[in-house]
């Protein structure tokens, strides 16, 4: 449970119905497994301790005491296991009958929740035999020693970072979900004890409304369904268990098998999802008023490491399905090529240009820009291409570069720029020797200034190359290939640059395919330094500042959720098992925080760029950092891991 991870479950039982000893003794089971697997929190489905098609006989005195008494069993049989019980009974309470949700933990039954919306249609006849429990607010005596909050205005706080709510099946389904009240109680997790008959199309439509539920919350959902032990007499259940967080889908059981589903749920993720989006409790007065309705039962439950299992993908911008991929690759570029086009058409230009490397953002950016001039009928004769050999172009990238120009049909300008570099080294007093900052950045903006020499020339603008990562990073010449006048690439990450070539490459001619696919092989490098005796590329990007698909982990996790050094530390030595040792790890995170800070006087000035995520760094909305913030406190948190 550190780091805001906590294991829950769903379990679905294959109960008999009436038979109140039989399926406690089979809850029992299956808690004393889900506890085995480091499960916290369990949730069974409605009235799973009696059966919820017993129909007439939840009149009947017996039952009830047959419940009551397997709850408490239940309670003392668990009682050592360190896990949170949810469990569906009928209470008789004042001459009435409830249907309720009893949570215990450590032999203590803590609250019981009541069903609100009680259905009576179709084969649902619940009216009959319950009573809504929306006024009840009391403390029922179960025992003498078990006298829990019995009331449907309540959530229950585990951890400082964790506090659940429940509803209970018809609940969900009606305009004003009890949810939403515990939502605004404080409740990041929903907990669903339900009986939901099977018909034809009905999953789709539970799975929907549930991942909408969790959406609009922020919450993590956990769905547990009646199991196929259910009468069968009207209606067929499937135990059809979701475990949903913030929409998407963690955890979902076949149907009509009867299975114990777990999932981890990142409760921190959930938080920062709520601090962000100030619009969650917006209705102050209403939510205040519900806080102070609710009673906050506390658990107390011990802080213990979770054994992640839940999927944490390598690539966080990328989407691992390759449909979805597709979708996402077509839309970015829909995205950069309308952003484009705008702002074209808005100062009423008709020419563009770019510098042209043969790397993978330079040939990104005329992607966009041949899309942009396509979708509003412009020439790409007046697209200008170029190409600026010098000290540290190869043969390859020169030759890309050439080959890409004539295969879009763009105007390829060559402006050698050696003599200019030299002139300008003998100006400042600079041996071409030294290779050092004042040798590479002396090329990056000589380029930067023919590019907007050229665009004065031909009434056009110029078209920026650099991406999201190289801006996290400050891997950009300040008024080099840091400027331009509009940035299509400025909220592309490195590690989604390549898939979006790769999608064009896919989509396109043979000739044109064969150079994109070239470009793709190339390794990543500025150019700035003479290539090796061969010929080859010498200076390789990630060898100096490290592997891209580190850092944009460690972006997404930083900008998008808030999450510490030490949890984003955790996520990746998971997400990288096997690939990087954490001591690895551990150091480019240090670089990375180091060079996120130093470098923010950078972003300060950017230049405009169409936003494509969620996730972007324009200091004029999405990410406002002062240039001289202090970088301490998230190396000292890094400092501190004992690896």
């Amino acid at each position: 449970m550190r780091d805001g991870f906590v294991k829950i479950a769903c379990a679905s039982p294959e109960l008999k119905v009436a038979d109140c000893d039989g399926n406690t003794d089979k809850i029992i089971a299956l808690v004393r497994k889900a506890a085995e697997k480091g499960v916290k929190i369990i949730c069974f489905p409605e009235l799973s301790i009696t059966g919820y098609t017993c129909g007439d006989l939840f009149l009947q005195h017996s039952l009830l005491k047959s419940a009551k008494e397997n709850l408490c069993r239940l309670a003392e049989e668990v009682q050592h296991s360190d896990i949170i019980v949810i469990v569906g009974l009928p209470v008789e309470h004042q001459q009435k009958i409830y249907n309720c949700a009893a949570v215990m933990f450590q032999g203590k039954i803590s609250g019981l929740v009541p069903k609100i919306n009680i259905p009576n249609y179709g084969e649902f006849y619940e009216a009959r035999h319950f009573t809504s429990g929306a006024d009840v607010n009391v403390y029922h005596e179960l025992t003498e020693k078990q006298t829990p909050l019995f009331t449907a205005k309540q959530v229950f706080q585990v951890t400082e970072e964790l506090t659940f709510g429940i509803e209970i099946c018809e609940d969900l389904w009606v305009a004003d979900s009890p949810s939403v009240k515990s939502a605004k109680a404080g409740a990041n997790v929903i907990f669903n004890l339900s009986a939901s008959d099977e018909i034809i199309g009905k999953a789709d439509y539970r799975r929907t409304i549930i991942q909408a539920k969790s959406g609009s919350l922020l919450c993590a959902y956990a769905y547990a369904d009646a199991s196929v032990g259910e009468s069968t007499q009207d209606m067929t259940f499937a135990g059809h268990n979701l475990i949903v967080e913030n929409g998407s889908i963690l955890a979902e059981s076949k149907l009509f098998t009867n299975e114990l589903l777990i999932a981890d749920i990142d409760t921190g993720r959930l938080n920062s999802e709520r601090w962000r989006m100030n619009t969650f409790t917006s209705d102050t007065n209403n939510t205040n008023n519900i806080k102070h309705d609710f009673q906050h039962t506390e658990m107390n439950m011990p802080l213990t490491e979770t054994h992640l299992e839940r999927y944490i993908s390598l690539l966080p911008f990328v989407p691992s399905d390759n449909i979805i991929l597709d979708n996402r690759c077509e839309e970015i570029l829909a995205i950069q090529t309308v952003g484009l086009a705008t702002r074209l058409r808005h100062i009423g230009c008709q020419k563009a240009v770019v510098g042209l490397s043969g790397g993978l953002d330079s040939t990104l950016a005329l992607i966009v820009m041949t899309h942009a001039f396509d979708r509003l009928g412009l020439d790409r004769s007046g697209m200008i291409a170029v190409t600026m050999p010098c000290f540290g172009t190869t043969d390859r990238t020169y030759t890309n570069a050439c080959r890409l120009a004539e295969a879009y049909h763009v105007t390829l300008k060559e402006i050698p720029i050696q003599e200019s570099v030299r002139q300008h080294f003998k100006d400042i007093e600079q041996e071409e020797t030294n290779h050092d900052v004042v040798y590479e950045n002396g090329q990056a903006r000589e380029r930067t200034q023919v590019l907007m020499d050229i665009a004065n020339q031909c009434g056009g603008i110029v078209i920026g190359t650099g991406d999201l990562s190289e801006l996290a990073l400050g891997w950009a010449t300040y008024n080099g290939d840091h400027m331009s006048m509009y940035a299509v690439n400025v909220s592309v990450p490195k590690t989604l640059v390549r898939y979006l070539v790769a999608y064009e490459a896919g989509h396109t001619k043979p000739e044109l395919k064969q150079v994109l696919e070239d470009i793709l092989n190339t390794p990543v490098s500025p150019e700035l330094l003479p290539p090796d005796e061969s010929g080859n590329i010498a200076q390789k990007t990630e060898d100096l500042v490290g592997p891209y698909e580190l850092h944009d982990f460690f972006l997404y996790y930083m900008l998008r959720f808030g999450f510490s050094p030490k949890k984003i530390f955790r996520m990746a030595e998971y997400a990288f098992q096997g690939k990087y040792k954490k001591e690895i790890i551990l150091h480019w995170e240090k670089k990375f925080y180091q060079r996120f800070f130093s470098q923010q006087f950078k972003r300060s000035c950017l230049p405009d760029g169409p936003k494509v995520g969620s996730v972007t760094l324009s200091p004029r909305g999405d990410f406002r950092m002062p240039s001289d913030a202090c970088v301490n406190l998230w190396l000292r948190e890094l400092e501190e891991l004992l690896i």
